[in-house]
């Protein structure tokens, strides 16, 4: 079997620095902007995105919570959709577009990884895939949103908003990383 053209690093460890910062991606507000831009004061929140995905899907009600609580903490907040392979169709910039429209992703960016370069530099391999950095642009935690993508009301473990909300108060994120389950992020080969 021919193994891929592109590599996929190591995911990111705790305490690793968020790598490709100065990368300019395409938001679906037509401004392009890099994952250095979009941090504040107290760090930056990424989450590996996309259009169609189920797990998305399960979980997308809380993005605008989210970034609530990242923009009241100070902390940046970006979906990144890394799906080159669905680019000319459920992926592309215009459907990106027209699904922040539908979500009411007013706030934040949605951006379009071209050749899941950011993916790869992340170690990134589902959506969603969650890297929260400290206001140093290390990673405090990774993993997955909370404990229950279909029932919101169901939710146990916020993990992110735990995460989020620990990280600003100086204190031990507990979980710091957890597993991310979602779809593979569709890369080209």
């Amino acid at each position: 079997m021919m193994s891929p053209p592109f590599t996929i690093n190591e995911q990111l460890s705790l305490g690793d620095k968020v790598p490709k910062t100065d990368l300019k991606m395409e938001s679906v507000d037509g401004k392009k902007a890099s994952l250095a831009d979009l941090a504040k004061e107290n760090g930056l929140c990424v989450i590996f995105s996309c259009n169609t995905c189920p797990y998305v899907i399960g979980w997308e009600d809380r993005y605008n919570e989210l970034e609530a609580a990242c923009a009241k903490n100070k902390i940046g907040f970006v979906l990144v959709n890394s799906n080159e392979a669905k680019r000319d169709g459920d992926d592309s910039l215009d459907e990106m577009k027209t699904h922040a429209k539908e979500k009411g992703y007013g706030k934040y960016a949605y951006v379009v990884d071209e050749n899941h370069v950011v993916a790869d530099a992340f170690g990134a391999t589902k959506t969603p895939d969650v890297f929260l950095f400290n206001g140093k642009m290390e990673l405090a935690y990774k993993g997955a949103i909370d404990d229950n993508m279909k029932q919101k009301d169901s939710v146990t473990e916020p993990y992110l908003k735990n995460a989020v909300e620990a990280m600003v108060a100086g204190k031990p994120i507990n979980p710091g990383e957890t597993k991310a389950i979602g779809c593979s992020i569709k890369r080209t080969s």
